[in-house]
């Protein structure tokens, strides 16, 4: 389990996030246990329930079920949910406010796919200038 570092988000989204990103990254593949809520919170020493409102956000979404008696496990088709909403909140986080200040800019689609591919070449570290 990875350190929660954002003290300005609420910590069950957080957790939630980990276990999506763990599941993205392969680490947790389909039909695998996830950590309990007693795990989660004895880790980073939280509340059983703020860890459980997490998981339960997963459950909500289709990402997990419970296998009862036995936890928590990784839904079939998880990791393709997961990526269908980031997807989402990509375009709607990134793309259209880069879109908006590209066109303030007076930038074109293709000086964006420049400036992109320009990045990408450079490990990120470049800027198109």
């Amino acid at each position: 389990m990875k350190p929660l570092i954002d003290h300005q988000r609420p910590i069950y989204l957080q957790i939630a996030e980990q276990i999506e990103d763990d599941i993205l990254k392969k680490r947790l593949p389909e039909e695998a246990q996830v950590p309990s809520t007693n795990q989660f919170a004895g880790h980073y020493q939280i509340n059983p329930a703020t860890a459980a409102k997490g998981i339960h956000l997963l459950v909500e979404a289709g990402i997990l079920y419970k296998k009862r008696g036995l936890g928590m496990f990784v839904a079939p088709g998880a990791r393709s949910v997961i990526m269908t909403k980031r997807r989402q909140l990509f375009y709607e986080d990134y793309i259209l406010p880069l879109w908006e200040e590209a066109k303030k800019l007076g930038l074109d689609s293709e000086a964006l796919v420049r400036m992109i591919t320009h990045a990408e070449k450079e490990g990120g570290a470049g800027h198109d200038r």
